[in-house]
């Protein structure tokens, strides 16, 4: 486990909570692995922009490493290349920013081969303009890719190389993306309304699918990005209206505009939906702030205009302190519950039969008595509910409510 020292930087009169910053910070390296020894912070009245701190801080930290056995030295923010490159030179040890965190973590969650070619593609795009400096720097961002050739420096091979991969992996992801979109239309030959989970990292997205679900899904545990690859099921609601529920990546403060685009083929799936659910952690101090957060990402990925449910969860968690939580602004329509304790889930299937019924209708069809009848009858049964049916001279005559997708779709099989 490698021992790191955190280093967080607030711009005076700057409204930031650098203390909250820092403490998710501190779970993101455990995550990724590490352990925090020492944090170290400064209030600024600008960033320096070549070393990001400034330098009485850097002495004060450099005079802690020569003492302490420190392995890495992580900033709260997104350097930029020069400026990693000077901090590296400055302490002789490894500079991290935020980015680097969450591509390692992404990279150890990565379970699906779209996943793990978003993440190495947002890894090759971070590291190519970070390949300066020592041999020592370059081989620890993955240096050694190939040996020096005639005419070229080992600088320019690497380059060179980099986005060769990355070229490869674009090749690579088109052709997931083309699967991917063939599984889509194969899903809406029988077409459902989709709901999809959203919201920011360890919110619960992951238990509250599995609460749907009423089984384990996926693995829900305490950690940040513990969920990577979209999960999508099927449940019921209690009208017998089918609806598939996604779980997606969470979000994040300061989240690398690296990630946000490798994985926007992935956010197809929400793109897709018919509603969001906007899972919150409830109980965080920073609720709302982080629910800002969300809201952003989304609207980034031109996603703000999809209806939307904010879910509070964890209540079993505040329980206690309801006044902190009531006295935040919150955000609506909204509804609060907890999905470990399994308390208000009732409500939110109620809630997600309100929001959905718009896209129900009552529809009347007549099928002939054959084997595409029985078929279409299980269909309609499966997803819907059957208010009247009778036999009328070799027809079967069913009266139904339905979702407006399958109406569409039975309209088009009995023309």
């Amino acid at each position: 486990m490698e021992k790191a020292v955190l280093v967080g930087v607030q711009k005076k009169n700057s409204q930031d909570n650098l203390q909250s910053s820092l403490e998710e910070l501190q779970a993101l390296v455990k995550t990724a692995g590490g352990i925090t020894k020492k944090i170290f912070t400064q209030k600024l009245q600008k960033i320096h922009p070549g070393t990001f701190i400034g330098k009485g801080k850097m002495e004060e930290i450099k005079e802690y490493l020569q003492k302490e056995d420190i392995d890495i030295i992580v900033l709260d923010a997104n350097l930029s290349p020069s400026q990693q490159t000077q901090l590296e030179v400055f302490f002789e040890k490894p500079i991290l920013d935020r980015t680097a965190i969450i591509l390692h973590i992404f990279a150890k969650h990565a379970r699906t081969k779209e996943g793990a070619l978003q993440v190495e593609f947002a890894q090759l795009e971070y590291r190519l303009p970070r390949l300066v400096g020592s041999k020592k720097y370059l081989s620890r961002l993955g240096g050694g890719i190939g040996t020096q050739g005639p005419g070229e420096t080992q600088l320019e091979i690497d380059r060179r190389r980099i986005r060769q991969k990355m070229d490869s992996i674009k090749a690579e992801l088109e052709n997931v993306k083309r699967h991917r979109e063939i599984y889509r239309s194969k899903r809406k030959g029988v077409p459902l309304p989709v709901v999809s989970l959203v919201g920011y990292t360890n919110a619960g997205k992951s238990t509250l699918l599995n609460c749907l679900c009423g089984k384990t899904v996926v693995k829900a545990q305490d950690k940040l990005f513990e969920t990577l690859d979209p999960t999508t099921r099927k449940i019921k609601l209690k009208n017998n209206q089918a609806v598939l529920i996604t779980d997606t990546v969470g979000f994040i403060e300061k989240l690398p505009h690296q990630l946000v685009e490798a994985f926007r083929a992935t956010f197809e799936e929400v793109s897709e939906s018919d509603l969001l659910i906007h899972v919150i952690d409830g109980s965080h101090p920073q609720f709302f702030k982080q629910a800002e957060t969300v809201l952003k990402v989304l609207e980034e990925l031109s996603l703000s205009h999809k209806p939307i449910l904010h879910v509070y969860n964890k209540l079993d968690l505040y329980e206690d302190d309801k006044v902190r939580f009531l006295k935040h602004p919150k955000l609506f329509p909204s509804l609060i519950l907890s999905a470990e304790k399994n308390i208000n889930i009732e409500q939110l299937l109620e809630k997600l039969e309100e929001f959905l019924s718009s896209f129900v209708e009552e529809i009347e069809v007549e099928l002939p008595l054959d084997e595409q009848a029985q078929k279409l009858r299980a269909l309609i049964s499966e997803n819907g509910k059957i208010l009247l049916e009778k036999v009328e001279h070799n027809t079967l005559k069913i009266k139904a409510s339905v979702n407006k997708k399958i109406a569409h779709y039975l309209r088009n099989k009995v023309q």
